[in-house]
């Protein structure tokens, strides 16, 4: 094996490590937000998306049938149709961001504990907080 076959693998070996933290992180949020709220992952992170948005909203079409989202007419385009939270919705997502926050923190510091994923929870540790813009 050469020096690019050896770089070549090494991306590999980080690629596939940062895949085992992230299904592994997933699969216990999966879990937990499905038992205590009734919400997947997917359907958590649309609702916590929404819930960011700043003046605009977003082109969606899930949730409503649950009466978590509801559709707004685009005032510039009649054709378009953008999503917001209800107030369903809000209350759902303040509900279950403390069980998505802490099965993340859990599972990140048992992903410590792994000799393979240690040093990507270290890297994640060291990453700067995000600015709220």
């Amino acid at each position: 094996m050469g020096i690019a076959d050896d770089a070549v693998e090494v991306r590999a070996q980080g690629w596939r490590t940062l895949a085992a933290l992230h299904g592994l992180i997933e699969s216990a949020l999966e879990r937990e937000l499905t038992s205590a709220h009734d919400l997947s992952v997917v359907e958590f992170t649309v609702l916590d998306t929404l819930s960011r948005q700043d003046g605009w909203h977003m082109r969606m079409s899930q949730l409503e049938d649950r009466k978590l989202i509801r559709r707004i007419l685009c005032a510039d385009d009649r054709r378009g149709i953008y999503t917001e939270l209800t107030r369903s919705g809000v209350k759902l997502l303040e509900a279950a961001r403390p069980t998505h926050d802490r099965v993340l923190e859990d599972t990140i510091r048992q992903a410590e504990q792994t000799p393979e994923l240690a040093p990507l929870v270290d890297a994640l540790h060291r990453l700067p907080a995000a600015v709220a813009v």
